[in-house]
C-alpha cells in the first residue's frame, strides 16, 4: 500500500520546517496529528431508528472505517429520550486513514462548501486541538446527493500533540488547511 501524500509531506517538509521555526532540539518535540474524530448528532433518531443506520453508513463511506452509534447517557422526557438510546454516530481515525481523510477534507471537500471563505482560526481549544463544523454531509464526494434524505453536519476534531494553539495552527497551516485570513475580518 502506498504511503499517504500528507504523511510523506509531514516527514519530508513539515517536520524540518516546524523544528527550525520553534527551535526544537529533537524531532520528537515537533507536534504531529495524533487522531481525527468525526461526530454527528442525530437527534431526530429518537423518532426514526433508520436515521442511525443511514448515519453510520454515510460516515463509514466518508471515513473509510466503520462508524459506531453513540448512546444517550440520560433520560430527558421533553426530547422523548431514554437512557441508552442511540442519538449519534462517531468514528476515530488514526494512522494512514487519518492522513488520507485529512487530504480529502482539505483538497476536495472544504472547497465544495458554498461561499467558502476558509475555516475559522478561533476554533482551537487552548491545548492544540482544532474542531471544525461541517454543515452538510454532501460536500464529501463519497456521498451521493440523490440518496440523501436528511441534510446533517459533522463535528471534526483534529487532535495534535502540540502544546499551544500557535504550534497547532502552524502545523495545520503547513498541511494546507485553508484558514480564513485574519486581515479580512
Amino acid at each position: 500500500m502506498a504511503t499517504p501524500r500528507l504523511k510523506e509531506k509531514y516527514a519530508k517538509e513539515i517536520l524540518p520546517a516546524l523544528k527550525e521555526k520553534f527551535g526544537y532540539k529533537s524531532i520528537m518535540q515537533v507536534p504531529k496529528i495524533e487522531k481525527i474524530s468525526i461526530n454527528q448528532g442525530l437527534g431526530k433518531a429518537t423518532a426514526d431508528k433508520k436515521i442511525i443506520d443511514t448515519g453510520i453508513e454515510e460516515l463509514t463511506q466518508i471515513a473509510g472505517q466503520k462508524a459506531v452509534s453513540t448512546l444517550s447517557k440520560k433520560s430527558v422526557s421533553n426530547f422523548r429520550l431514554r437512557d441508552g438510546m442511540p442519538i449519534g454516530v462517531r468514528v476515530t481515525l488514526r494512522g494512514d486513514r487519518m492522513y488520507e481523510f485529512l487530504d480529502r477534507l482539505i483538497t476536495i471537500s472544504l472547497p465544495r462548501v458554498r461561499d467558502f471563505q476558509g475555516v475559522s482560526e478561533k476554533s482551537f481549544d487552548g491545548r492544540g486541538n482544532y474542531t471544525l463544523g461541517v454543515q452538510e454531509q454532501i460536500i464529501f464526494p463519497e456521498i451521493s446527493i440523490e440518496r440523501v434524505k436528511n441534510i446533517s453536519g459533522y463535528n471534526i476534531t483534529i487532535v495534535t500533540s502540540a502544546e499551544t494553539d500557535e504550534e497547532a495552527y502552524e502545523l495545520l497551516k503547513q498541511f494546507g488547511t485553508p484558514f480564513a485570513n485574519k486581515n479580512k475580518q
